[in-house]
């Protein structure tokens, strides 16, 4: 269940729920965002690889990259960017809150 709260930020998981360099994918606002815990962060990013149709979330977490599973191509969790080939174009990355327990992501910019 996700919540609006002020300034665009909608609650989308808990923190406890993340497990580190694993994907969890939730949806914002109809937005699939993948959610990662990693290097003591959390950062969303838009789920969907930017060379195929296919779903980070389902892909592999190192070095504060996440690798699209079909094609080998890894975008930066930090500034979305592909660091390797097919994939040119990047991703986007969304602004994220933690307060408390709650994990908080905001659609409506974009970081």
């Amino acid at each position: 269940m996700t919540t609006e709260t002020t300034q665009g930020y909608v609650r989308v998981a808990a923190l406890s729920e993340l497990e580190a360099d694993t994907p969890k994918r939730v949806e914002v606002g109809g937005v699939p965002v993948s959610l990662v815990r990693t290097e003591g962060e959390v950062f969303a990013i838009h789920d969907i690889c930017s060379h195929a149709n296919v779903s980070l979330s389902e892909g592999e977490v190192e070095d504060c990259a996440i690798e699209c599973w079909l094609h080998g191509s890894t975008f930066d969790l930090r500034t979305g960017r592909p660091s390797g080939l097919p994939a040119t174009r990047p991703v986007p990355v969304y602004p994220v809150k933690i307060e408390g327990d709650d994990v908080l992501v905001s659609v409506t910019q974009e970081s």
